[in-house]
């Protein structure tokens, strides 16, 4: 019988439920993950999940070891640095236009997104999408707001990498204060402020991953080694 049209095919919802999942961090970095476990959960045959892990082998978020199985891909540092590049140049190449462009309704808004991101009580992921609404509110203010798709398309590894920052070492108090920062500097019309504070919420990741990679190094790849290590993995529900 032929798909409905529309309907995407079951290795599509595979392939995005299981990306989130590493993404999230319900996956944890060097989690193993088990094809017949997988199709049992997820109520499909074994075929779509074996290519959905196809996929995300070439985008280097499952690593395939022959005789030792399949396993969701430690956090590379250098994908993490990769990604922080590409995001950097687009988010502060905007503030110049941000600096120009911003309106009194575009600033009420992300004092709003502020308030919203401050009466987050312990929930990260509930955060981590505030935040990614308010990157993306920032780049809309320099007129750049389809330059989020490119940005969403690099950070995948990153994405990971935060999280970890956020559940594991920086309060969520921090970024908030970060985030209002930035928008003061905008607010002031001061371009300079605005890059500095900009900078250095984007590059605290780099602090993060350090601290926790001494405190967790099985989480992490060494010299761009992803073979499984025998040590337990916590997921985060």
């Amino acid at each position: 019988m032929a798909r409905a049209a529309g309907k995407p095919s079951a290795r599509v919802v595979v392939h995005r439920e299981l990306r989130n999942r590493i993404i999230t961090l319900k996956l944890p970095p060097g989690a193993p993950l088990s094809e017949n476990e997988l199709a049992a959960e997820l109520s499909v045959s074994r075929t779509p999940v074996r290519e959905a892990l196809l996929l995300l082998a070439e985008e280097e978020l499952v690593q395939v070891f022959p005789q030792l199985g399949t396993f969701v891909s430690r956090v590379d540092l250098q994908r993490v640095a990769d990604a922080q590049f590409v995001r950097e140049a687009v988010e502060v190449a905007s503030l110049a236009d941000a600096v120009e462009r911003l309106d009194d309704g575009m600033l009420v808004t992300l004092r709003r997104l502020l308030d919203e991101q401050r009466a987050v009580d312990g929930d990260v992921e509930r955060f981590f999408q505030l935040d990614e609404e308010f990157h993306q509110l920032l780049l809309t203010a320099g007129g750049h707001g389809n330059a989020w798709r490119t940005v969403v398309s690099a950070k995948a590894h990153l994405d990971r990498a935060r999280r970890l920052g956020m559940r594991m070492v920086s309060p969520v108090s921090a970024l908030i204060d970060q985030h209002t920062a930035i928008v003061d500097a905008l607010a002031a019309t001061d371009y300079e402020a605005s890059v500095a504070a900009m900078r250095a919420h984007l590059r605290l990741v780099f602090q993060d991953v350090e601290r926790i990679r001494s405190r967790s190094p099985e989480l992490f790849a060494t010299d761009g080694n992803q073979r499984p290590v025998r040590r337990t993995v916590t997921a985060w529900a």
